[in-house]
């Protein structure tokens, strides 16, 4: 008995500018290569529409993910992933992200998974962006920047947060603990989320190594000069494809 051929999800109106991101960044990947898979709404449709080139075409690749989520989904539709140590370095990242200024710097962690995300970007030989026209910002910081913290500890590191935000270059300083309903989301890896809302980070480099130097905190979700290219969808098609001047 031949199985059921596979029903690969389309994009409706509100989906086709993150659509048409993904499909761009498709036209970078090369057979044989290896990728690491991001986390979010616009990610999940390159893994669909890579997905698809995989069954329709013959497509060869080994890939890595930046979530549990995003795992569960190329197991779904049949994209090969394997744990990241067993990949090891990759071609290409393809990843989505919350916020990109002018400069190509970013803000991830909307989808809880920037710890794994940046492990994964840092592994990859080339960062490429996919994101709708919305995500483009002049200046980071209208979207909260969630920083990863362990359990232990916890409102003491937030405290600790609030008092550096108050002497960085940020338009705000209030953080808040991400809830999953009336408990606290728990990361893949075990941690908390706690999101700042700062309005306007005017100096996302100095503001990403000072975050990382507070005991208690994991991971922040600032990734700088880590995205190689930058690919903006739109809902009549026709992407721009930018690239950050190293």
């Amino acid at each position: 008995m031949n199985p059921s051929p596979v029903i690969f999800p389309k994009p409706d109106e509100k989906n086709l500018a993150k659509h048409a991101a993904a499909a761009k960044a498709l036209e970078f990947v090369k057979d044989g290569m290896t990728l690491g898979l991001g986390t979010g709404s616009t990610a999940y449709w390159f893994v669909i529409l890579l997905a698809e080139r995989i069954h329709k075409d013959g497509l060869k690749v080994t890939c890595a993910t930046t979530s549990t989520q995003t795992w569960d989904l190329a197991k779904e539709y049949g994209v090969p992933v394997y744990p990241l140590d067993e990949v090891g370095v990759m071609d290409i990242v393809v990843d989505g992200a919350d916020e990109v200024s002018s400069d190509y710097q970013l803000i991830k962690g909307g989808g809880a998974a920037l710890l794994q995300e940046k492990i994964v970007a840092t592994a990859s030989e080339q960062m490429i962006v996919i994101v709708d026209s919305s995500k483009m910002v002049e200046v980071l910081g209208q979207f909260h920047l969630p920083v990863e913290v362990v359990r232990f500890g916890a409102q003491t590191t937030k405290a600790a947060i609030e008092k550096l935000l108050g002497v960085s270059d940020v338009k705000s300083a209030k953080t808040a603990f991400r809830m999953k309903g009336d408990e606290f989301l728990i990361t893949d890896e075990g941690h908390y989320i706690l999101d700042c809302i700062c309005e306007e980070i005017r100096d996302p480099k100095a503001l990403n190594l000072a975050l990382n130097q507070i005991p208690g905190v994991v991971e922040n979700g600032l990734f700088i000069d880590l995205a190689d290219i930058v690919v903006v969808g739109n809902e009549g098609g026709d992407p721009k494809v930018l690239r950050r001047s190293v």
